[in-house]
């Protein structure tokens, strides 16, 4: 591919940055072997990359301060973790609890075994889980 050096200048700052599409690559490496100019153009590039990499970067004042003042936390004490962990314990009783009282067991096929009864899931509205549940009959294999 033959290039022409407004082409390849628009393209070395991609080039540097190894951003040029692969259909590029060799045309602008055969241009810049038999072009001055465009060398020239890519050591000015290259000098100011090199420039602007060691400036330094700019920013917000304050902003580590703020940062950190953000991400500092008091400590929690062991009383409050303590106290987190027995209501989760005393939430999750309370709920298996409330959970046996609204779904009654019954004995299925009288080997013992509990199972929560059928009737209970009539009042389920069409689609959800209770619904799908209570028309499941895997003697009839409807797929579930």
């Amino acid at each position: 591919m033959q290039v022409k050096c407004p082409e390849v200048q628009k393209r070395l700052s991609a080039w540097l940055d190894g951003e040029l599409e692969e259909t590029w690559l060799a045309a602008l490496s055969a241009h810049l072997e038999v072009c001055a100019p465009c060398r020239r153009e890519l050591a000015q590039l290259r000098a100011l990359d090199a420039i602007l990499g060691d400036l330094p970067a700019p920013s917000p004042l304050y902003l580590a301060d703020r940062v950190l003042a953000r991400l500092a936390r008091p400590p929690r004490r062991w009383w409050q973790s303590l106290a987190l962990a027995a209501t989760l314990v005393m939430g999750l009783t309370l709920g298996g609890a409330l959970v046996g009282n609204f779904y009654p067991t019954a004995p299925a096929n009288g080997d013992g075994a509990e199972m929560a009864a059928l009737e209970d899931f009539q009042d389920f509205p069409e689609g959800s889980l209770g619904a799908v549940l209570a028309s499941y009959h895997p003697e009839a294999g409807n797929g579930l």
